[in-house]
């Protein structure tokens, strides 16, 4: 994952960036709220952000151990004996300085650039800190093909229940001024008669 950094370092320019894991799914009231804030530290304060989800078995994943402050005070993969029950999800933010950090990543054992070993380099530098996701967010890992079945019923559920579209591209770019109406239009026109044009008709 860390070579992510270095594939996209022209794109990334001078910019902070974020990393999302693309099996990775996060769904709750307040989520965008709770982005801004990280973009804000990041930018502010130059620490990187990883974020958390309480589980019940940390034993399974890479946990990591906060202060009152939410600095990271250390990590450590699938433990015996976990300091915590924060889960590190596949969500990260991190300031500019993390393409100079990915490009003296060494492969591990398993030949691969991790992005622990970023994560690392920002939490011995002390600036590496844990945002939490409460337990009114969803967080849901698709890595298997269980997990997808259930990811996919609870997609179905939610916008079901509440006739929303769940990340709808383009009804967040028009709702966020990234396009205007005309644009839509043309994006409804492009898609054909379907469920999902019919939704962004109803906007």
């Amino acid at each position: 994952m860390a070579q992510a950094f270095n594939l996209g370092e022209e794109f990334i320019g001078n910019n902070d960036v974020c990393l999302v894991l693309d099996d990775n799914i996060f769904y709750g009231a307040g989520l965008q709220k709770l982005l801004k804030q990280s973009v804000d530290t990041v930018v502010n304060e130059k620490k990187a952000i990883v974020f958390g989800y309480y589980v019940e078995d940390p034993e399974r994943y890479s946990v990591a151990e906060v202060n009152k402050e939410g600095n990271v005070l250390s990590t450590e993969e699938k433990p015996k004996l976990p300091k915590s029950n924060y889960a590190i999800v596949g969500l990260y933010f991190y300031p500019n300085s993390v393409v100079e950090i990915a490009k003296n990543v060494k492969p591990s054992h398993r030949r691969e650039l991790e992005i622990t070993t970023v994560n690392h380099e920002y939490l011995q530098r002390q600036q590496l800190k844990l945002q939490t996701l409460s337990r009114g967010f969803a967080w849901l890992d698709i890595g298997t093909h269980e997990a997808m079945n259930e990811a996919t019923e609870f997609v179905k559920a939610v916008e079901k229940r509440t006739s929303l579209k769940i990340a709808c591209i383009e009804e967040i770019a028009y709702r966020m001024g990234y396009i205007d109406r005309a644009k839509l239009y043309e994006n409804i026109q492009a898609l054909g008669k379907n469920s999902y044009g019919n939704y962004l008709k109803k906007l």
